[in-house]
This record gives structure tokens, C-alpha cells and sequence, in this order.
């Protein structure tokens, strides 16, 4: 049924920029007649944060960049850890049941030794020492670095490496749900994860978050629009097109949460609290005692931050308490799986061709249109009453509307059930004068 690769990647694309649209060519380089599936997260990212621009309209811009089909990872995996992020993207991927790789970035080349941690960190020694070192308080990643250094002495570089830690997670879920997924690793170039100046082509997605952020003329400290002529230089032009479009009555602010979120800790019970997902013991007095003090989501996690408490990792519980997802409910939603394959959006042409013949290969249901899976009366039910299918496609209704209430001029309609997914017939093609390292 299918003659040429079908090439997963898993993204956020947050927004897209160079960097993403180099990794689409060099796997084009690779593979000239591989077709693209993109799964990326929904309304709120991995950090816990909101999307800059929404899901429909971040999908469009990965179809006319080179993908050919992009699905919705659920909230339940989309706004967790790395471990989780990997899971439910692998296991979406898997149930299409024609995709042939997975491609994905990393700060190094070295597939063997990423394969090789992947492949050690399951063993019951690597397991013991990585639950003692997070009991004592290590967070994620230093805890896993420590259970390894017996084995990979030299891992501690590469384990602080965020791209690196997920590659590895890829990896292990890969050998564990899909078993006949091919790993294509792409090393990343330009700058790096965290790096903040936009001084090269390939600058990174939080570099130009925050041009946005400190530019917004929504915050008290903002005094000028965006550099446009830099960031110009680090996106394709489709993608500053459509941020310009929104900036700024459209662009989120994370900080319109704080009052839901003071509100939401007013009428939870305490035990309700630690029944949060994500939520360890004794956090949430950390929480109650910094929201006493806190004007805003920010102060608010700088007074929860700890060495065991990174930001993102908080930003995410705080999250979860405004969505009311529990240990429960991540617990149903982790040993499930993803339940559905959400279409956002698709290449005309070579993108609907391989929808319809991944609807003969899938074994999860493919959804263009929610209602028939979930009307507006069933979405008010609890959670537990609602089928494993429901359960999830509700959190990602809730988190659209949530995203909404971060927007300055925020739609009140039930966007998940008034929007299609985006057919797509203009493909951009001038990052191609961008070099192929």
C-alpha cells in the first residue's frame, strides 16, 4: 500500500522556525520520496505553558513547511515529562500503522550511545539507583545522569542536554510500543536549546519566545513591538506572517491565569490538592504558602523553585490543578495510551492520498470532527464516567479553552467543535536557500 517511507516527527514547533524546517529537509535529503507525519502538541507545551500561536494555526505552518499530515498530541502526554511526551508521540506514530521512522533532533551524532543508555536505563540497577536519586530530592534528569555515571562515565555533558535526554526517551519507547520504527537522528545546528540571542539563521525556539514575551506591549515592562527584521532572519516567512497577525491582541500571557489559578486554590480541599497530577508529597503546602506572597504566575514559581523543583516541572502542576488533571487520570490516560488520531491539518495532494490509506492501516480511530465523539452535554460529565476515548479528547477541549483565557481578546466559542482540520495547497520553499549542513 505504501511505496516510499512514512517519517514521523514529533514536535511542538513552538513556533516554527529555521531549525525545523532544516530537520524536514535534511530527512527529504535523505528520503526524496518520504512523506511526513507530524504528531505536536496541542494548546500548551511541555513547559507547561501556552502556545504562541494555536494548534490549527501552528499544524498549518508545518504543512506548507513539508509535512504532508499533522495529528494532536493529547494534553494527557503533550504537557508532561519527557518520558511521557516520547510515549504517547511513539505509540500515535505505531498506531497509524504505515509509519517506517522516526526522525528527531539531538546535540549529538552518536545514535549507538544514545541507543545504548536508552537500552540500559531499564535495567533494575539503573532503575534502583534512578528512583534513589529522585527519592533524595535530585530532579529527572541529575538523577538519571547519577544512576549512569557507573555504566557512562562520560554522560554527564550529553545528559544535560534536553534534546539528548528526549532522543533517549524515543528510543526506549520505541523498543518497548514499535519495535519495526526506524530512529533517523538529525543533530541539531545553530543555537543551542536555551540560548536566548537570535545572532544566527538557526536560533532557538525560546530565543524568540522571548523577543515576543519581552516585547509584548500587553506587559508592564515592554516599551517597543518586536525586532521583526531579526526575527525575520531565524523563521520562514509564512511563520512571521502569522505572528505579526496576531501581536499583539492574540499573543498569549501565561500571567491571565493567576487569577483562575488563586481562585481555583480558594475552593479546592486540601486533599484534592495532592491528588493533582505531578504533585509530590508536601509541594502543595510549598504552593499554598506561595501564593500568599505571589502577585503573579512567575513569583509564583519562583517562590515553589527548587534544585528538585525546576520551573517547568511547576509551571505544569499549576497546569494541572486548572484542568483538574489528576494522578488518576494521568495514571488512566499513561496506561492506555493515546486513545485517538486528532487530524489538524494536511497537504493537499500527497497528505490526503496518505490519510486515506493510513485509515485503512490505523488501529486507533482517526477524528476530523469531535462530536460524534463527544457532544457538549457528555463533556460536563466526570471524567470517570466517560469513555477512555472521551476522557482524553476532553482534557484537549479544556486546554483550548484554557489557551483562549491567556489571550488578551480571548473566543469564548467551543473552538474544538466550530474548527476543521487545515487543507493545505500553498508549500513555502524559500528556507531551501538555507544550507543542509
Amino acid at each position: 500500500m505504501f511505496t516510499s517511507p512514512v517519517i514521523g516527527i514529533i514536535a511542538e514547533y513552538n513556533p516554527f522556525h529555521n531549525g525545523h524546517a532544516y530537520q524536514i529537509r535534511r530527512v527529504k535529503a535523505q528520503f526524496p520520496k518520504a512523506q511526513i507525519v507530524t504528531i505536536m502538541s496541542g494548546s500548551f507545551t511541555q513547559r507547561g505553558e501556552a502556545a504562541v500561536l494555536d494548534k490549527w494555526q501552528r499544524a498549518e505552518l508545518a504543512v506548507e513547511n513539508g509535512s504532508d499530515l499533522v495529528l494532536e498530541l493529547p494534553y494527557a502526554f503533550a504537557c508532561r515529562s519527557a518520558q511521557h511526551f516520547a510515549t504517547g508521540g511513539v505509540r500515535m506514530l505505531s498506531a497509524l500503522g504505515c509509519a517506517t521512522h522516526l526522525a528527531f533532533g539531538a546535540e549529538t551524532d552518536h545514535l549507538a550511545t544514545l541507543s545504548a543508555i536508552a537500552h540500559a536505563i531499564d535495567s533494575p540497577e539503573i532503575q534502583v539507583a534512578l528512583h534513589t536519586g529522585i527519592t533524595d530530592g535530585l530532579p529527572y534528569a541529575a538523577a538519571l545522569t547519577s544512576a549512569l555515571a557507573a555504566s557512562f562515565p562520560d554522560c554527564g555533558d550529553l545528559m544535560r542536554q534536553p534534546n539528548n535526554i528526549l532522543a533517549i526517551e524515543y528510543l526506549r519507547t520505541i523498543s518497548q510500543f514499535a519495535p519495526g520504527l526506524q530512529p533517523l537522528l538529525i543533530p541539531r545546528c545553530g543555537a543551542g536549546y536555551h540560548e536566548q540571542a537570535l545572532s544566527c539563521r538557526y536560533a532557538s525556539a525560546s530565543g524568540i519566545r522571548s523577543e515576543l514575551a519581552h516585547a509584548n506591549p500587553s506587559t508592564s515592562s515592554a516599551t517597543t513591538a518586536p525586532d521583526w527584521k531579526a526575527l525575520a532572519d531565524v523563521m520562514p516567512q509564512n511563520t512571521l506572517d502569522m505572528l505579526k497577525s496576531i501581536f499583539p491582541s492574540r499573543y498569549p500571557q501565561q500571567e491571565f491565569l493567576y487569577r483562575a489559578l488563586l481562585a481555583r486554590l480558594h475552593v479546592m480541599a486540601e486533599c484534592d490538592l495532592q491528588d493533582t497530577a505531578d504533585m509530590r508529597e508536601g509541594l502543595e503546602h510549598r504552593l499554598l504558602r506561595a501564593v500568599r506572597i505571589a502577585a503573579s504566575w512567575q513569583e509564583c514559581l519562583y517562590h515553589l523553585g527548587t534544585r528538585r523543583y525546576p520551573f517547568s516541572s511547576l509551571s505544569r502542576i499549576l497546569l494541572h490543578i486548572l484542568m483538574g488533571f489528576t494522578k488518576e487520570e494521568a495514571e488512566h490516560c499513561a496506561a492506555c495510551g493515546p486513545a485517538y488520531l486528532r487530524l489538524l491539518a494536511v497537504k493537499a495532494g500527497s497528505g490526503t492520498s496518505l490519510l486515506h490509506a493510513a485509515k485503512r492501516t490505523a488501529y486507533l480511530p482517526i477524528l476530523t470532527k469531535i462530536g460524534k465523539y463527544l457532544n457538549d452535554k457528555e463533556r460536563r460529565k466526570p471524567l470517570k464516567d466517560l469513555s477512555p476515548l472521551q476522557r482524553m479528547l476532553c482534557l484537549d477541549l479544556r486546554a483550548t479553552e484554557l489557551r483562549e483565557l491567556t489571550l488578551p481578546q480571548p473566543d469564548l466559542s467551543s473552538r474544538d467543535y466550530l474548527e476543521s482540520p487545515r487543507i493545505c495547497t500553498h508549500h513555502i520553499e524559500k528556507t531551501s536557500e538555507l544550507p543542509i549542513r
